[in-house]
């Protein structure tokens, strides 16, 4: 045991964790079949959809990732949750519709309509799972920090009970669970949120010049904090960081699965909608609990420790902030809602990897598909617990990063391996297998080998120097390479093959225009 236990957190957790679980029974007597686990049998509303992306969304990463930036940069902090909200309109403007109209159960689904099955689904399975690895680094690295500091338990401990808890609600419960468990999720941190960030604005009296007056006077940078350059200091990474945030929504795995929730592609434009309004309050949310931890907890001796750092690291500056406002039973309600969001996040990248390997790989790659219903289950269960497993190992060596930068790499990643396919499938005429395996693979590797070599793996994590890749966020490089790359080998491909693939492109637009779903187009 690392420290005393919260009797509070540990009971609203407790009442979570009792309540999901019955979620996840009720929603195993429905699981009738793959359709039901990868996609809630498509009897979601729009609404509904629309609060469980914003759940998905709202992750550990930015309640406490942000608010921890904001807390150790001030302005600067802000970058992250604009990057975040500007991607949205990128998903309801081009790729909502046609997605809902085009795929089943994965977005490799709608690469393939008129690519060939095998490799283009073996790219996007090896994109996907990429993404999802990075992503759950974050998650569980943020679940880890959160019950070390308030449960009293010891982190290595603390990431095996995450991903236990993990594995038993997607292995029973699929994506309906998964769904609904996001939705009560949602709605707690959202009135959490609001909560902390309505008692800081009110210690002020509402005047928001007085919270950033006095934000300034007890940061160690002074009137800093209020300008940018604090945390992206060179342009490159800038505009690196920019573009994986607004492309990288768009290539997220277990977000475009929750596309294929809803009946039909207004259901669909209804989520964006919702999530993105839900979403955006949220993050002003985050901007003001992040100046309210600078002004209540800088230089107060109860949360920090005696090297003026702040207990339990930057990531716990929202939940020390719910102390300090409401004392043990604040602490306990929004540690709780923390570890909801993390129980949430987790379960929906879950379930988005083991659909990779089931369904993308498995089903249409090995079983050509043609699987066995019973058989491809199975494989989802068993790749989810091999996800967890992963997720265990990887929570354990990363416990040291700031958790908004590792879902900076899982985006970076996203946005060069998942979005140009996706993106040129759905609107370029002259895309080809070769294309889009050679280009997209070009940008996957890029980005993979330059997380790598670059500060955070090589010298945070592997003990070097000096990075051999200067720059934290690999987009700008690994998106370009995957673009040209993509255009190139397509536009050189002479094969019949490209030759059939092109003019399927006509048939597939109209069919995506005419709003027909995928099964009913494919016997056209």
């Amino acid at each position: 045991m690392t420290g005393d236990m919260n009797t509070t957190a540990v009971g609203m957790f407790s009442v979570f964790v009792i309540l999901t679980l019955g979620i996840t029974y009720w929603a195993a007597s429905k699981m009738t079949s793959t359709k039901h686990f990868y996609s809630a049998g498509g009897q979601i509303t729009g609404f509904q959809n629309g609060l469980a992306i914003a759940g998905d969304y709202m992750s550990a990463a930015s309640f406490l990732g942000i608010s921890g930036l904001v807390f150790a940069a001030g302005y600067d902090g802000l970058i992250y949750s604009i990057g975040f909200l500007v991607g949205w309109p990128i998903i309801l403007l081009l790729i909502a519709e046609p997605l809902r109209n085009l795929g089943k159960f994965t977005f490799a689904d709608v690469a393939c309509y008129r690519l060939q099955q095998k490799p283009t689904r073996t790219l996007a399975a090896l994109g996907t799972l990429a993404t999802v690895a990075l992503y759950l680094i974050a998650q569980m690295v943020g679940s880890g920090k959160l019950i070390e500091v308030l449960f009293g338990m010891e982190y290595t401990y603390a990431i095996i009970l995450v991903g236990t808890l993990m594995m038993v609600y997607v292995t029973f419960g699929g994506m309906i669970a998964t769904t609904w468990v996001q939705i009560i999720k949602a709605c707690l941190l959202l009135f959490g949120a609001s909560l902390i960030a309505f008692m800081v604005l009110a210690h002020f009296n509402f005047n928001i010049g007085a919270l950033f007056t006095t934000a300034v006077e007890h940061h160690v940078k002074g009137d800093a904090i209020m300008g940018p350059g604090g945390l992206v200091s060179d342009p490159i990474s800038a505009i690196s960081l920019g573009l994986a945030l607004m492309f990288g929504t768009a290539g997220l795995p277990h977000i475009l699965m929750r596309f294929f929730t809803v009946p039909d592609a207004k259901q669909a434009h209804r989520s964006v909608f919702f999530a993105t309004g839900f979403i955006g309050y949220f993050y002003i949310l985050t901007f003001i609990i992040g100046f309210g931890a600078i002004a209540f907890l800088v230089g107060n001796p109860d949360f920090m420790d005696e090297s003026g750092k702040l207990i339990g690291g930057n990531n716990m500056a929202a939940i020390q902030l719910s102390s300090a406002l409401g004392g043990d039973l604040l602490l306990g309600f929004i540690s709780a809602v923390a570890f909801a969001t993390i129980l949430a996040v987790v379960s929906g990248l879950t379930l988005a990897g083991a659909s990779a390997i089931s369904h993308d790989l498995y089903a249409n790659v090995i079983c050509k598909g043609h699987p066995d219903e019973k058989k491809e289950m199975q494989v989802s269960r068993l790749a989810t617990i091999g996800l967890g497993l992963l997720a265990i190992i990887l929570g354990i060596l990363f416990e040291k990063q700031n958790v908004a930068y590792m879902v900076g790499l899982a985006f970076a990643i996203a946005a060069s391996a998942n979005f140009p396919i996706l993106l040129l499938s759905m609107y370029w005429k002259d895309l080809t297998t070769r294309g889009a395996v050679i280009g997209g693979g070009l940008g996957l590797l890029t980005a993979v080998i330059l997380v790598i070599l670059g500060p955070i793996v090589w010298v945070d994590i592997l003990g070097n120097v000096e990075a051999i890749f200067p720059y934290k966020y690999p987009a700008l490089f690994s998106m370009t390479v995957a673009f040209v790359g993509i255009w190139f080998f397509s536009k050189t491909d002479t094969s019949e093959t490209a030759i059939a693939e092109r003019t399927a492109f006509e048939m597939q637009y109209l069919r995506a225009q005419t709003g027909i779903g995928a099964e009913k187009a494919s016997k056209h």
